[in-house]
């Protein structure tokens, strides 16, 4: 599945790639689907600065993939590599469950625009149902899709959601 959205933000683009590289933390209270952030490492050479957090999200599971999913799918770790030369960020996120069943990385693009900033999100989810354990191979394409389309409904929204917050964040700190 294909992971895409553009998010507009009346900011300059490297006032925007600062705030989402050093600041995400400080938007945890405008995201509803977030119940916490904490960052494991932060290492930076140069222009290139990684960053490695742990994601705790919520909501409910499906009910077809329900008996072999917990809330544990929910939270993630995301392995973020931010260059502040070509500003961009290079990500991969790594479930807490069924990590040889997921897959899930993309690139991120702060484009200069008339208006300030549009952030270019761009990535994959894959979800392989013969690798959760528990799922009969008869089921497991069923499976793998319900869970893949459950995630990416609920990542789409979650990008839209983070840019929201990141301008009304921007935009309270301009007066």
């Amino acid at each position: 599945m294909k992971l895409s959205a553009d998010c507009d933000l009346a900011f300059p683009r490297p006032a925007v790639f600062t705030a989402y590289r050093d600041r995400i933390l400080d938007l945890v209270p405008f995201l509803p689907n977030i119940r916490k952030i904490t960052v494991r490492s932060r290492e930076t050479d140069g222009a290139v600065t990684v960053v490695v957090s742990d994601w705790d999200g919520g909501g409910e599971i499906p009910s077809v993939a329900r008996a072999f999913l917990d809330e544990s799918m929910l939270s993630w770790v995301d392995h973020a590599r931010w260059n502040a030369d070509e500003l961009t960020c290079d990500w991969r996120i790594e479930t807490r469950s069924f990590t040889d069943a997921v897959s899930c990385s993309g690139k991120n693009r702060f484009v200069e625009t008339p208006s300030g900033t549009r952030l270019e999100i761009r990535g994959d989810l894959h979800i392989d149902g013969s690798k959760v354990k528990g799922v009969p191979s008869f089921f497991a394409k069923k499976v793998g899709a319900a869970v893949e389309e459950f995630l990416g409904a609920r990542i789409q929204p979650n990008l839209v959601e983070t840019a929201d917050a990141m301008r009304k964040m921007l935009a309270a700190e301009k007066g």
